[in-house]
């Protein structure tokens, strides 16, 4: 008991991957369904999840999506017909995955999701962060540094996934802080780095080349942060471009100590894959659960960055 098992999706093959694992589905199964296994956030979600499912005697099985939307609806409704007990999801698309999270409702599956809330969803429980609220603090925390340490005044660039609905969340949290601090501070473009490292490295280059007198960068996510901390490496733009951002990395702890990326929202991704678990094993005892599930998050800056080393050995 307690097995993980790993299943790569897309769209076109997302049903029939899920098919040829249908012999193995039994009962006591619950199924991930994630983004991507390329950020280390989503795999330390499924490292949480796969601990709590080994301590409750669970089977758990992980579907990747790729970041393809349709493919996470796929997989649902492929899961509901393999009668799972339950779905853990990290949606792309919160809206356009509604119906097969509806549909699994339907069926008696409950469906927790993590890290993008369902606006009106049939999902049982969120488990997460406040996006926009946590976008707001890292804003807050921005201006002040403007204002602080930057004169007063900065040119702002941002490294978003356009298609992420909470990395949109996240930028509207910052610039609303941003806007109310009363700092002269200056948004530029908004590039997509599409939540895949290489492409948001390229968009950060492209952002920097295009605004040689930008002064600080915005990351919405992971890879939007990595990428953004290469460009600012690559470029040799240490000491001109100061970095903010989501998901620490041994790339970002680097980057403060160096002095260029200045503050990480650092969230709990293993803390999440595991409260989703114990709830879908309550639900599964007849339990109930909290419809919102509040999973804090820390600011890490120089001052306590040392608390996270051990995380990147």
């Amino acid at each position: 008991m307690g097995r993980i098992r790993y299943l790569l999706g897309c769209a076109a093959a997302a049903v029939m991957t899920l098919s040829t694992s249908a012999s193995s589905a039994f009962a006591d199964t619950f199924a991930v369904v994630t983004i991507n296994q390329q950020a280390l956030f989503f795999n330390q979600i499924n490292e949480g999840a796969s601990e709590a499912a080994k301590a409750a005697g669970v089977d758990l099985v992980v579907f990747n999506a790729n970041n393809v939307p349709s493919a996470q609806n796929d997989a649902i409704e492929t899961y509901i017909t393999q009668k799972v007990d339950g779905i853990i999801l990290i949606a792309i698309d919160v809206n356009g995955v509604k119906p097969a999270i509806t549909a699994a409702k339907n069926a008696g599956i409950p469906v927790i999701a993590i890290d993008a809330q369902i606006p009106e969803g049939d999902n049982a429980s969120f488990v997460g962060v406040d996006n926009t609220r946590a976008g707001g603090e890292i804003g807050k925390f921005f201006a002040d540094y403007v204002k602080n340490e930057m004169g007063g005044t900065a040119k702002v660039g941002v490294i978003g996934a356009l298609n992420s609905f909470i990395q949109n969340q996240r930028l509207d949290g910052f610039k609303g802080a941003v806007e109310e601090s009363g700092q002269k501070i200056e948004f530029l473009n908004t590039v997509d780095g599409q939540n895949v490292q290489d492409v948001a490295l390229s968009a950060a280059e492209n952002l920097m080349t295009a605004n040689p007198d930008m002064t600080a960068l915005y990351a919405t996510g992971e890879p939007a942060l990595l990428g953004a901390v290469s460009a600012v490496t690559s470029q040799g733009r240490g000491d001109s471009i100061k970095v903010f951002g989501w998901d620490l990395t041994k790339s970002a702890v680097d980057g403060i100590d160096q002095g260029f990326v200045t503050a990480v929202i650092q969230q709990d991704p293993a803390g999440e894959g595991k409260a989703a678990v114990e709830a879908l094993v309550k639900l599964k005892k007849g339990e109930k659960v909290d419809p919102i599930i509040n999973v804090p998050v820390t600011i890490v800056t120089k001052e306590n960055v040392d608390d996270y080393r051990d995380m990147f050995k």
